[in-house]
């Protein structure tokens, strides 16, 4: 090897070192294997832009200068936060108000008419940040009124579950809320507070949150008339989506409603719903 070459292959070498944003092949599938391991999510290799992105922060929180040397941290028994943080940033999904709006206008003309004078419950679950949520709530004070429901929504972040219970968000997440419910059921932010808005009380106290991964055993929950499971079986494989939809239908009342995003199918996943349309499912009244 040539003094040139040499002295390229020491920039390159050194480069790497002080850049916490490279991240080599094995690295990778340690992250990979550990949010499969702890959330059931499984990450595409192509996706290493993603992981740096968001975990590159935490290297230099911690003044380290490569990704082995943080996996060597978060593999300290006394590390539980940091690997919760890990789940937290490779969790978080972008959401908004009155998302997939086919499903809502379903739910206020025909579902929730049936329940008029009856007692619902519905879960919101990977809720994320809450936005989710709000909008169901927003539906059922508006069909139902103040009457006998809740809501219960979950996500596997507390990080994103103090968000959804503050109530407050930017109001470009809002762009899609019918301007109605956005009059009715939010408090538009002024001074400091302008370019926000904040969930109405009355809803805010409607509705409770709770950390719960769904690839692990579910709480004592009790049963639900609706469940919205939207925009989190794309991350998982198919015996994971298996396991999750077999512990989620299981809350459903029978006849009760499954949700799922409009690019999620459950082909080959349950033989406990039936598909009333694509994305919209009904558990079938005796399944185990």
């Amino acid at each position: 090897m040539s003094t040139e070459t040499t002295m390229v292959a020491q920039a390159f070498t050194e480069a790497y070192r002080h850049d916490p944003a490279a991240m080599t092949d094995a690295e990778m599938d340690w992250f990979r294997r550990f949010i499969y391991e702890h959330a059931g999510i499984s990450l595409a290799p192509h996706k290493r832009h993603l992981v740096t992105g968001r975990l590159k922060r935490r290297l230099l929180h911690h003044g380290l200068s490569s990704y082995r040397d943080y996996q060597r941290l978060v593999e300290h028994p006394s590390e539980a936060q940091e690997r919760q943080i890990i789940v937290d940033l490779l969790t978080t999904n972008e959401t908004y108000f009155y998302r997939e709006p086919a499903h809502f206008q379903l739910l206020r003309d025909e579902v929730l008419p049936r329940y008029r004078g009856r007692r619902f419950r519905a879960w919101s679950a990977a809720c994320s940040t809450g936005e989710e949520v709000y909008t169901l709530a927003m539906v059922l004070a508006d069909v139902l009124g103040m009457g006998d429901w809740e809501i219960l929504g979950s996500d596997i972040s507390e990080t994103v579950l103090a968000k959804a219970r503050a109530g407050h968000y930017p109001m470009e997440r809002a762009r899609g809320l019918p301007p109605e419910l956005l009059r009715q059921y939010c408090l538009k932010g002024v001074r400091s507070q302008a370019g926000t808005l904040l969930i109405d009380p009355r809803l805010r106290q409607r509705v409770r949150f709770q950390a719960i991964n769904l690839k692990r055993p579910l709480p004592q929950l009790g049963k639900f008339d609706l469940v919205l499971l939207r925009n989190v079986l794309i991350y998982f494989d198919l015996p994971t989506k298996r396991e999750v939809v077999q512990r989620v239908t299981e809350t459903l009342e029978p006849g009760g409603h499954l949700i799922t995003s409009h690019v999620e199918s459950l082909h080959k996943v349950t033989d406990s719903l039936s598909m009333l349309r694509p994305s919209v499912f009904r558990r079938l009244q005796g399944s185990p």
